[in-house]
């Protein structure tokens, strides 16, 4: 049986379950300069976005007991990978759990973005009724969605925007969808930039530049609107404020940022940004399947 460290949360009827499974089960964050000591006394450590294991706390950890490390969610770009694989240590994650709730939130923000829903609320709160200012919404319907990146959150978000009237544009790597079935066209880049009425940023972290820039910016349609719920480091923070300022850009949903919690008070602040605070998981369903497919990989794990 395995003594497991989970540092981020995580859903109790999978703890439950695992406790059930004769595991040891340990709820607690560390703090960064504590956290490689303490994995040492652990076999498997589940993290979500909050704690980072990087080289200096797997050195720590080297040699000890720990073998398993699992990212609750998609990205593993907060593990240093190749430093934990080249001692030993396995790393999985469970990129299918929480597809759906990721582009539902992506579509959450595409409508808040084209029909003011969050800042008119906010101005509501405030006292305002400022109906005539907020009566200049865009539609869905009939408009084309860029996905930037088509893995299983950018499929699932094809299928609802699809479901909904628009037409659905894609890049990723491989040059290719997901088959004769599939709603949504791949292009290159530099077309998808120039025809999306709303793009949706749906990559891993790149590590050389962000995906969204003033480069990529100055090619896409002017009044375009912005999604990201993939991670910060994909939008140029600075680039974004000033096409926003601008107007090139009519407006962003972000549920992630260069730095997190942000401090970028200009950008959550701004009037055309629809903010939220990283919860593109954050439901009781897609928590429950991850808390499962976490529970499914310890059991297999040899």
């Amino acid at each position: 049986m395995m003594r497991i460290l989970v540092t981020d949360g995580m859903d109790q009827q999978a703890v439950s379950q695992l406790r059930a499974n004769g595991h040891e089960v340990v709820e607690q964050f560390y703090e960064p300069d504590q956290l490689g000591a303490a994995l040492r006394e652990f076999d498997a450590v589940v993290i979500r976005s909050a704690t980072k294991i990087r080289a200096p706390h797997i050195e720590q950890a080297k040699g000890s007991r720990l073998k398993l490390i699992i990212r609750a969610g998609v990205g593993i770009d907060n593990i240093d990978v190749a430093d934990a694989e080249a001692a030993g240590i396995a790393v999985r994650n469970t990129p299918g759990a929480s597809s759906a709730a990721v582009a539902e939130l992506a579509l959450a923000h595409m409508f808040s973005c084209a029909r003011y829903v969050s800042i008119a609320g906010h101005t509501m709160r405030e006292g305002k009724w400022e109906k005539k200012a907020y009566s200049k919404g865009v539609e869905i319907c009939g408009k084309t969605l860029g996905i930037w990146g088509y893995g299983r959150i950018g499929m699932a978000l094809a299928r609802m925007a699809h479901g909904l009237g628009m037409t659905v544009l894609v890049n990723n790597r491989s040059g290719k969808t997901a088959g004769p079935d599939d709603p949504a066209k791949w292009v290159p880049v530099d077309e998808l930039l120039a025809q999306a009425d709303f793009i949706s940023l749906n990559m891993p972290s790149i590590e050389a530049k962000p995906l969204i820039n003033r480069e990529s910016i100055a090619k896409m349609k002017d009044g375009v609107i912005l999604i990201n719920t993939s991670r910060g480091s994909n939008i140029d923070e600075d680039a974004l404020l000033d096409a926003l300022n601008s107007g090139k850009v009519r407006a962003a949903g972000l549920d992630v940022y260069a730095e997190e919690p942000t401090k970028n008070e200009a950008l959550y602040q701004h009037p055309a940004v629809s903010c939220t605070p990283h919860i593109g998981a954050g439901t009781r369903e897609a928590q429950g399947r991850i808390g499962m497919e976490i529970v499914e990989i310890i059991e297999s794990f040899g």
